[in-house]
């Protein structure tokens, strides 16, 4: 799992909450243990968030291999607070803006992998 935390992205298939078909997006992550963690800018607006409240099973594919797991809305502060410090330190060497606001104020997903 080390190796696979050091991708740039990971491919998020959720249900879609009306369609009920399959939505994948390309997102940033963080991985730690069997937890990895996204911040969803748009918050509870995105459509992706809304698709996982409705349906928490979803599938995440990391380079080249695929995890079943169970999403949630981070809400004990020291989850929500790791989960922040995670993305951060991991994208803002690379990211040429400031993520700060992002850090701050994106809403924390966490999913569960089988």
């Amino acid at each position: 799992m080390d190796a696979l935390a050091e991708e740039r992205y990971c491919y998020l298939t959720t249900t879609g909450r009306v369609s009920g078909e399959p939505r994948e997006i390309e997102i940033w992550f963080g991985l730690e243990e069997r937890t990895l963690y996204m911040l969803a800018e748009g918050r509870e607006r995105s459509n992706w968030v809304k698709n996982l409240t409705k349906t928490p099973a979803v599938t995440v594919r990391i380079a080249d291999q695929s995890f079943e797991g169970r999403a949630r809305t981070v809400t004990d502060p020291d989850e929500d607070a790791r989960a922040r410090r995670l993305l951060f330190d991991k994208y803002s060497p690379v990211y040429s803006g400031d993520l700060a606001e992002w850090r701050d104020t994106a809403l924390p997903i966490a999913i569960d992998l089988s």
